[in-house]
């Protein structure tokens, strides 16, 4: 939770985050290797070089650092994870389900594990689908649309399997669809994460939330058009959060062109940990001012209730989680009382 200088309390949710295993042991050929030293690229081209990691500990991290960063230093009440799969480049899943089930289970109310599904599948992936929402009662999945599988090199929201996969996610109640839909990663094909087939099954399946990954960056204008009269697509902010450090008007440009064309209840706050740590994105974020000339253009503002929406208000409507509850359930688990620890030191 994030304390204001006035006192007042935020509640975060971090809505996008990963528990991966990029280890060299864990890579099944060379695009293993690529695919998690781009994510290396972006970790040091775009974070203060004090939270720089050393490459072995970004390749696989363990649990506890994964609490320390997102939840004793992070700022994080909750958190959400969002896996990709990529077994055509690694022996287990980068991200792993299962993995991140036991966290859920082992923090509760801590953490919301989200599923995911290929289209490319077919019905097996359909009843793999319906297995992980019986198994773990998801709430939202992780779609991956550039991911390789054997000779494919992608697919699209707009393909008939896939809609089939969106139709059995309304079916059983996963109504939270996050795609990754902005800057490639190394060897996957940009083309593939282009933001326009969003258009299309929002349109058909207004009853689902499409929550746009990294707001289609570069194609930032392509989903602001889109999300204005698609009132189910929504921004998630992480890829967008490191710049309010490293290009702090490029980052006042993106987050004025969101509140402009969508508005302050359909933007989600994200880390992408472990690319980078939520502690000094959200520090960053707070102090964060749009300035002068940008809210004269485009007559928004990012203030004190802009934020609180942004870093855990929205997220909580999308999951269906009354904060205040929430807050009591938290108060005293395993994760306050190591906050506690840490405060009487």
């Amino acid at each position: 939770m994030f304390l204001t200088k006035s006192g007042e309390e935020i509640f975060v949710i971090d809505a996008h985050i990963h528990f991966w295993d990029g280890s060299i042991e864990n890579q099944k050929n060379i695009h293993g290797e690529q695919f998690v030293s781009c994510f290396y690229h972006y970790h040091t081209s775009l974070s203060p070089k004090e939270y720089h990691w050393s490459k072995d500990k970004f390749r696989k991290y363990d649990e506890q650092t994964l609490i320390n960063d997102v939840f004793l230093m992070g700022y994080a009440d909750m958190a959400i994870f969002n896996p990709q799969r990529l077994t055509d480049f690694y022996k287990e899943p980068f991200g792993n389900v299962e993995k991140e089930s036991q966290l859920v289970k082992k923090y509760p109310g801590r953490f919301i594990g989200n599923g995911n599904f290929d289209p490319r599948a077919g019905e097996e992936g359909l009843n793999e689908l319906e297995d992980q929402y019986n198994k773990y009662g998801l709430k939202g999945v992780k779609l991956y649309t550039a991911e390789w599988r054997g000779q494919s090199k992608g697919w699209s929201l707009s393909d008939p399997w896939a809609k089939r996969y969106l139709e059995k996610c309304r079916d059983l109640g996963i109504k939270n669809i996050h795609i990754h839909k902005g800057p490639t990663v190394t060897p996957l094909n940009i083309d593939a994460f282009d933001v326009s087939d969003v258009d299309d099954v929002a349109t058909e399946f207004r009853d689902l939330n499409f929550i746009v990954e990294h707001v289609g960056l570069p194609r930032l204008e392509d989903f602001c058009w889109i999300a204005t009269q698609e009132p189910n697509v929504y921004a998630g902010l992480s890829v967008v959060m490191p710049f309010v450090y490293a290009r702090p008007r490029y980052f006042a440009e993106i987050m004025s062109e969101l509140l402009f064309w969508l508005d302050e209840d359909r933007i989600l706050f994200g880390s992408d940990y472990a690319i980078w740590e939520p502690g000094w994105l959200i520090e960053k974020f707070m102090e964060f001012e749009l300035p002068e000339d940008i809210q004269e253009e485009t007559g928004v503002t990012v203030d004190l209730s802009t934020k609180k929406k942004i870093l855990g208000k929205n997220a909580a409507r999308l999951y269906d989680i009354d904060i205040d509850t929430q807050k009591e359930k938290i108060k005293d688990d395993s994760i306050s009382k190591m906050k506690k620890d840490l405060t009487n030191v």
